[in-house]
């Protein structure tokens, strides 16, 4: 019988490797409004409020590798559709170029990618009572278009000034490039005990923990087969499982071992590595 992994687990701490900390600095935290927690010497670590959200790592020799396993794309959860509408409206008026705008029926959401080409999402969650399911209640997760006037009605009474990403925001999901979705889907699934809450046709799948629309995202749009990144790549390091205390973090180490996948002490947690080689830091946070 498949264990489930907590219900109350979230997505922590995304770490990146970038080419150069002042123009990611000058991204994150000038234009996007991340707050900046900590610098050492090419290091920095980013969040909203005190919380600590992204840590960056300058290596200015790394390189965009295509065609590879790896992020897609980290994903900034904003904390009610007001502070959404705002954020949206202070990248238009600093002329921040973004990719795409979409609403997926459980969330609206803008996309964008840093300076060294790393993806980003920035969202707003739909109350769960309104998301889309079909007749059997299986969630129901599309690509519409945004309606971006009816989110800026949110500001309608008035514009505070914006004074970067408020309090509570969070890294809600994190999709990852991925060589093969049956060994993801064993491995999210059946060893971590994630729930698969949706596919998106043959080449991408999506996992929750308490039922929430994702945490992990999934996809072999880089090519099924897609090789791992050189280790000085710019892209992933790790992203942070944060399981809601030590007995939640020693089921899914008893998991591992049983299932024969290695993994080590880091930081206070357990590094391992997804069957693409996408890493992952398990803490009991």
């Amino acid at each position: 019988m498949t264990q489930t992994i907590a219900t109350e687990t979230t997505i922590g701490e995304v770490q990146l490797t970038i080419t150069n900390i002042d123009n990611a600095l000058k991204f994150y935290r000038d234009q996007l409004g991340f707050s900046l927690l900590s610098q050492a010497g090419g290091q920095a670590l980013l969040g909203a409020g005190s919380a600590g959200l992204l840590r960056l790592f300058e290596n200015p020799a790394a390189r965009k590798e295509k065609g590879v396993t790896g992020l897609y794309h980290f994903a900034v959860l904003l904390p009610d559709r007001r502070s959404f509408a705002r954020l949206i409206y202070n990248l238009a008026e600093n002329g921040i170029e973004v990719s795409g705008v979409a609403d997926h029926g459980v969330s609206e959401a803008i996309y964008m990618s840093d300076p060294d080409g790393n993806g980003i999402e920035l969202y707003s969650d739909r109350r769960r009572n309104d998301w889309p399911r079909d007749d059997l209640g299986r969630l129901q997760m599309g690509t519409e278009q945004l309606d971006l006037e009816d989110l800026l009605l949110e500001l309608r009474n008035g514009l505070d000034p914006f004074s970067g990403l408020p309090e509570h925001t969070t890294v809600g999901h994190i999709h990852l490039h991925v060589a093969n979705l049956a060994s993801a889907d064993h491995f999210y699934r059946e060893v971590l005990g994630f729930e698969l809450m949706q596919r998106y046709g043959t080449s991408a799948m999506f996992f929750s923990a308490g039922g929430y629309h994702h945490h992990v995202g999934v996809n072999v749009w880089a090519g099924e087969g897609a090789p791992p990144p050189p280790p000085d790549a710019i892209g992933l390091r790790w992203f942070e499982i944060r399981l809601p205390g030590q007995a939640a973090l020693d089921a899914i180490s008893a998991r591992l071992q049983a299932a024969g996948i290695a993994f080590e002490a880091h930081d206070g947690g357990l590094l391992v590595r997804d069957p693409s080689q996408n890493g992952i830091l398990l803490t009991a946070g």
